[in-house]
């Protein structure tokens, strides 16, 4: 099966009707979500907004550490999302980071699919169940560059952290472990920053993450996500 035209056949991406939909994401429910630390999952959401009522879409869900097989595991959900009644191509992205490859190769994937993204997580505790502000964190921003188009309510929260693996060394005879970091070469670098910019954003979001001291995190404020085509708050 052709996943990229079952998904887009199930939800065809209409801008200008989804997104009055997606403004509605600007008025989050309140409490901040922290980003999942297991493995990213993705589920389907009605988006439960006072913007459509009773005729909201059902949306993505993605929560979690993106991980090496992640495009893989978002491929099979995509075809089976791609049956579900009322499906829109509209993704709440809620992750604190995790593999940059990955990532990158999980934003192809979502402008293939011609998916927006939101920045946010969704509360389903009964009665308020719903879209709540999220994080996008890391490598995470890598994969929102992929969305065709990509909100970042007020609430929400877009960082940067430079790249980096750590390595544990086993303890050996005479030699007691430790644990080391290897940050990217500058053949990593110039790779993302070349799929910046065919995502249409600036590759200065990839070098002020690299120019980062190692253990910073920088949260991103809403000039800077416009300055550099990342994200919006609002449509």
């Amino acid at each position: 099966m052709d996943m990229t035209r079952s998904f887009s056949a199930a939800s065809p991406f209409r801008a200008a009707r989804l997104f009055a939909i997606g403004v509605a994401l600007a008025c989050l429910a309140p409490g901040f979500a922290r980003a999942g630390s297991q493995p990213m999952q993705f589920h389907v959401e009605p988006l439960r907004s006072a913007a459509c009522g009773a005729r909201c879409p059902n949306v993505v869900v993605a929560d979690g550490v993106i991980e090496p097989n992640t495009p893989e595991v978002f491929a099979d959900f995509a075809r089976s999302a791609a049956r579900t009644p009322n499906m829109k191509s509209l993704m709440l992205i809620n992750s604190p980071g995790g593999n940059v490859v990955a990532s990158m190769d999980f934003g192809q994937m979502l402008r293939q699919l011609h998916i927006a993204a939101v920045v946010a997580s969704y509360g389903s505790d009964g009665f308020r169940a719903g879209p709540t502000p999220g994080e996008c964190v890391s490598a995470c921003v890598y994969a929102l560059m992929g969305a065709v188009r990509r909100v970042a309510p007020e609430e929400s929260r877009v960082a940067l952290h430079r790249m980096s693996v750590s390595e544990t060394l086993m303890p050996t005879r005479g030699h007691v472990g430790s644990v080391s970091r290897r940050f990217a070469d500058e053949r990593l670098v110039d790779k993302v920053a070349r799929y910046a910019r065919q995502m249409g954003v600036s590759p200065d979001v990839v070098m002020q993450a690299e120019s980062l001291d190692p253990d910073h995190v920088r949260s991103l404020s809403a000039r800077e996500m416009q300055r550099w085509r990342l994200a919006s708050p609002r449509l």
